[in-house]
């Protein structure tokens, strides 16, 4: 499925041009706009909604956009099969969509795994995405914050014991409790 024929759209369209098309199409092909009509139209209108919708969904975002744009080049030079549908026509994930998705996404053929360089691109994929992105950052304030907070221990245990290693400072309160209790003995 071409993205850019299902909105109408040139390649160089921008995004306010796929904006206008995605909503007169939505509007058009609405499922509630179709409730009344016979079940062919019905699910012709909503299977035409959720096209524009994906359609919307990939060239609004412009990281989707470049992928897409892309892999339908890579195709029209004589790559392998279409482009993937990443977010199905369904709204649930079955496992089969999934898998073909998936084939088709990371370059894996029927029962290999791709090569080392569709292994590669997936990792560089994972490794590149927002979230990774952002988990990473969140560990690493995480892991900074732990060291700040070990070394200002340190050197506030060092400021106030200063030249005392920790067995002597707990020897020397070994030391202060007996000569408590000695005391405290003396007393009675």
């Amino acid at each position: 499925m071409d993205h850019y024929k299902v909105l109408g759209l040139h390649r160089t369209a921008s995004k306010e041009e796929i904006k206008a098309a995605f909503k007169k199409l939505a509007f058009q092909f609405h499922p509630d706009k179709h409730s009344h009509s016979p079940k062919v139209v019905r699910d012709n209108a909503t299977l035409r909604f959720k096209q524009v919708s994906e359609a919307y969904e990939v060239l609004m975002d412009d990281r989707k956009r470049a992928d897409y744009n892309f892999r339908s080049r890579s195709t029209a030079a004589g790559g392998s099969s279409s482009y993937y549908s990443q977010y199905s026509y369904g709204y649930g994930r079955g496992s089969s969509s999934y898998q073909q998705r998936s084939r088709h996404q990371y370059g894996g053929g029927g029962g290999g795994g791709g090569g080392i360089a569709s292994k590669f691109e997936l990792a560089i994929r994972i490794l590149t995405a927002r979230s990774s992105l952002l988990n990473l950052g969140f560990a690493a304030a995480i892991l900074g914050g732990i060291v700040i907070i070990d070394k200002s221990g340190e050197s506030l245990w060092e400021r106030q014991n200063s030249g005392k290693s920790f067995e002597e400072a707990m020897k020397s309160i070994d030391k202060a409790k007996a000569y408590r209790e000695d005391s405290a003995k003396e007393r009675t």
